[in-house]
C-alpha cells in the first residue's frame, strides 16, 4: 500500500482511495489510520502523451500502464493499479472528469489488479450477486431501478468487481451507491429530473444517490443476465451454455480492449474458466418498443427461484 499526506479518504470497489478530486457519489471513510490503496493525483501529462501517443490514438496500453486521452477534459494515466494521474484541460468541467475516474480509470485499475470488472449493474437477491449485462442501452440500469423498486439493493451500476475466494467462489465487492438513468426511465418510475443532476457528458442521464439501498459488503456472484432488445414484442429468457459463458464475460468484461494489450489474456481466461460452472447464466431479451422491466423483474425471480430448488 502506498503513503500518503492526511487528505479525505474514500473506500469504493473493495479499495481505499484518497484524491486531490472531490468524490462526492462515495461516503468519506471517518478514519484517518488506515492504508491507501489508490492514490489519485492532478499532473501534468502532456508531454508523456505526446512522447507515447500514435496519430490519433485515444488510447496508450501497455502492461501496468494505460493513458487515455478525453477530448476538452483530461489526459488519464493509470499505473500498477495503484496510481491515477489526471491532466485537466483549461476549462474542463470536474463533473466530467470525475466520470472517467470512477468508470475506465477505475476498470483499468481493477484489471491492474487482477480483479475482473465486468460492465453492468449488480443487484443483491436473497444474500447473492446477480450481474444484468449487455450493450449500452440495453436497458441495465432501468431494470437494476426495478429491483430497488421492490425494496432489493444494489451493488453497483457501471463496473462490477468480481474477485476469486481461495476456493474460486466469485465473489462481487460493491462499488460506490449511485445509479445512472435516462430521463425516460426517471420518467417511468415517476422521478422527477429536477430532484437529480444530470451527467455532463449526457444532459439526458442522470445521477441517483442510492445509500439506503446499497450494500455495503461483498456477496457471492450467483448469475449473470444478458440483456438485449429484441425486434418483438415478447420476453424470451434462454439458458447460456458451455463455451459461449466464455464470450459472454469476455465481451461484458469493462473496456475488454484493455485485456489483450495490457498482457492480461491468460489471466482473463483463467479467471473466467474459474466462474464459469459456479454460477448461472442467462440470454434475456426483451422488446425494444415497450417498457417491460418490471416483467423482467418477475421473470428474473422466478428463475432464481425455480433454480434454488433444483439445487
Amino acid at each position: 500500500m502506498l503513503s500518503v499526506e492526511k487528505k479525505t479518504i474514500y473506500k469504493a470497489f473493495g479499495l481505499t482511495i484518497t484524491s486531490e478530486f472531490p468524490l462526492p457519489e462515495i461516503p468519506p471513510l471517518n478514519i484517518e489510520d488506515v492504508g491507501i490503496d489508490i492514490v489519485i493525483e492532478k499532473a501534468d501529462l502532456t508531454t508523456l502523451w505526446s512522447e507515447h501517443s500514435i496519430d490519433d490514438d485515444d488510447f496508450v496500453i501497455k502492461k501496468d500502464w494505460i493513458m487515455f486521452n478525453i477530448s476538452e477534459t483530461a489526459l488519464f494515466l493509470i499505473q500498477n493499479g495503484s496510481r491515477i494521474l489526471v491532466s485537466p484541460y483549461k476549462g474542463a468541467n470536474e463533473d466530467e472528469i470525475r466520470l472517467f475516474i470512477l468508470g475506465t480509470c477505475m476498470g483499468a485499475i481493477l484489471m491492474q489488479r487482477k480483479i475482473l470488472p465486468i460492465h453492468g449493474s449488480a443487484i443483491a437477491i436473497d444474500g447473492k450477486t446477480y450481474a444484468i449485462v449487455g450493450d449500452s442501452g440495453a436497458g441495465k440500469s432501468t431494470l437494476a431501478s426495478a429491483f430497488l423498486k421492490r425494496g432489493y439493493k444494489l451493488l453497483s451500476d457501471d463496473v462490477i468487481p468480481v474477485s476469486l475466494t481461495s476456493d474460486n467462489i466469485p465473489m462481487v465487492t460493491p462499488a460506490y451507491p449511485q445509479q445512472k438513468l435516462w430521463l425516460e426511465s426517471l420518467h417511468h418510475f415517476e422521478m422527477e429530473s429536477s430532484n437529480y443532476k444530470s451527467l455532463f457528458v449526457r444532459e439526458n442521464k442522470f445521477a441517483v444517490p442510492v445509500h439506503s439501498q446499497f450494500v455495503t459488503e461483498p456477496l457471492p456472484l450467483a448469475g449473470v443476465f444478458e440483456l438485449i432488445k429484441g425486434d418483438n414484442d415478447e420476453i424470451n429468457l434462454q439458458p447460456i451454455q458451455n463455451l459461449q459463458r466464455f464470450y459472454t464475460l469476455y465481451y461484458n468484461t469493462y473496456r475488454n480492449f484493455f485485456i489483450e494489450a495490457s498482457g492480461l489474456m491468460d489471466w482473463h481466461f483463467t479467471h473466467c474458466s474459474k466462474m464459469i460452472n459456479k454460477i448461472d447464466f442467462y440470454q434475456l431479451r426483451r422488446p425494444a418498443t415497450r417498457f417491460s422491466a418490471h416483467e423482467l423483474v418477475d421473470l428474473i425471480l422466478t428463475t432464481i427461484a425455480a433454480e434454488g430448488k433444483d439445487d
